[in-house]
């Protein structure tokens, strides 16, 4: 039988895996909590979570920055035709996850796993083909956009803040209460 100063020195010996030890020390001062989502993807789920603009469009908030004037979320559109002509005043990300889109003013179409990049500046149309039951697009929008008739002139505008106010609003309406959207603001 060992004594316990025998097998602490058998202890000390064996070498630890830094690996798979968690950091040690405190997160920078200032930094905003993480934002994490199960089953964000799930684009059958919760009816609530979705938050519509019109009848057949909606959009799933997952992270609202104001701080950083930025969000994320996901666009469903369950109807085909022209949904939107708008021009960005910063970079956009989208990443299709069902159906197809475009946009009149390019020759590609959007599919499930494809990757779009749109410039700050740009002005574009988006169109959900005919034979589309529903598209559904995540989206990394960052500054706003202002929608525009096809000469540029503006209609109207949307940005993180108009996102969450919306957000708030229907969370209060569908009984998850205004702050549910706390959770996704930065």
């Amino acid at each position: 039988m060992k004594s316990s100063s025998e097998k602490m020195q058998a202890s000390e010996s064996r070498p630890i895996d830094q690996r798979k030890i968690a950091y040690q020390k405190p997160q920078p001062v200032g930094m905003v909590q993480d934002v994490f989502i199960g089953s964000a993807l799930e684009l059958d789920g919760d009816e609530r979570e979705w938050v519509p603009q019109s009848p057949t469009v909606a959009f799933r908030p997952l992270v609202l920055n104001v701080s950083q004037g930025y969000y994320v979320n996901i666009l469903r559109v369950r109807s085909s035709g022209v949904l939107s002509r708008h021009r960005h005043s910063g970079p956009v990300h989208a990443f299709t996850l069902r159906g197809i889109w475009r946009y009149l003013e390019h020759d590609w179409v959007a599919s499930p796993g494809d990757y779009a990049f749109e410039p700050p500046g740009e002005t574009h149309t988006l169109v959900v083909p005919d034979d589309v039951k529903e598209m559904a697009t995540l989206f990394h929008v960052t500054g706003g956009y202002t929608y525009v008739d096809p000469y540029g002139e503006a209609l109207g505008y949307e940005d993180v803040f108009t996102k969450l106010e919306h957000a708030m609003q229907h969370y209060e309406a569908v009984g998850l209460g205004k702050d549910h959207v706390k959770r996704i603001v930065r």
